[in-house]
């Protein structure tokens, strides 16, 4: 694990206190969390409900992953020859693999075609908008492929829990979601929508690891510090966001990602599914794993 009593002396983005993960980890982290992180090898799945004890081996990970990246660079050719549109959302947690994930989509892709869309703050004109116009910006068009590193779903959890939209705001993004998303599919986008979860000491771990690493401070901000002592408040607000976004028109797609490999490769394979592509090589793409990819029943209750 992590350096948890080491002392930061490379800085850290701005509102990041230096060493603050590491502190909540020995002062706050509840006791069993620490356990399994503090017992927990390297290679060790720490959450008890994932079905797998270590994660996947690097040589079968390489082999699978090259094979499917492959595909995808058939499917994003059929995407630029048919003029079709495809969306893919990437939601979860904070560390749950969101960024490393749309990195092994977007790795050999014609950047041209095939982009991320990473949007931070809304400036001060965009939060006078309609919530869902700085979003429509970025659809693709005819040809064109936009993974999306968190959207607008900002609203349904993170913006809830740190209570930067109100109530009423809130309700009325549940009440639009569904027929905006219904208006993208029926105009003929092909939206895809992917939650990548993980346990609770497998986020903290991930953290130390960031704090750990002068490279990755980067990827801390003041909300992943205080969004840890948020667990319960993340996990009410996913359900909800579930209950109210979920359905057969714009199903949600949950992912388990307690191992990043692992959750790489149910992620890709599941959008080369979704997609009617030509020429597809089932050999090639393999089979889901049930228990790693399915829809929101598959999502872990504990806590650990």
């Amino acid at each position: 694990m992590a350096d948890t009593s080491a002392t930061q002396d490379t800085p850290t983005p701005d509102g990041v206190e230096p060493g603050a993960i590491g502190r909540f980890f020995r002062e706050e982290a509840p006791k069993e969390i620490r356990r399994a992180i503090e017992e927990g090898s390297k290679k060790d799945i720490l959450s008890p409900s994932y079905p797998y004890d270590t994660t996947i081996d690097g040589e079968s990970y390489g082999k699978q992953l090259e094979a499917l990246q492959i595909e995808l660079v058939r499917m994003h050719e059929w995407v630029r020859r048919s003029g079709a549109r495809v969306v893919v959302l990437f939601e979860g947690r904070d560390a749950a693999g969101k960024g490393s994930t749309i990195k092994r989509f977007a790795a050999n892709l014609n950047p041209r075609t095939a982009r991320v869309v990473a949007l931070g703050k809304p400036s001060d004109v965009e939060a006078g908008e309609w919530y869902f116009q700085r979003y429509i910006r970025h659809l693709p068009t005819a040809g064109e492929i936009a993974f999306f590193d968190r959207s607008w779903y900002n609203r349904a959890v993170v913006e809830h829990v740190f209570g930067f939209c109100t109530s009423r705001q809130r309700a009325h993004f549940f009440a639009q979601a569904p027929q905006f998303e219904s208006m993208l599919v029926e105009d003929g986008i092909h939206l895809i929508k992917i939650w990548l979860t993980v346990g609770r000491a497998e986020q903290l771990r991930r953290f130390l690891a960031r704090e750990d690493d002068p490279l990755k401070h980067w990827k801390l901000s003041p909300i992943d510090v205080e969004g840890l002592s948020r667990w319960d408040a993340y996990s009410a607000a996913i359900r909800e966001m579930f209950e109210a976004t979920h359905n057969p028109v714009t199903p949600w797609t949950v992912v388990r990602s307690d191992d990043k490999k692992r959750a790489r490769l149910q992620a890709i394979r599941h959008v080369l599914r979704a997609l009617p592509y030509d020429g597809r090589d089932e050999a090639a793409i393999g089979e889901s794993d049930p228990a790693l990819c399915g829809g929101p029943e598959i999502m872990p209750d504990e806590n650990v």
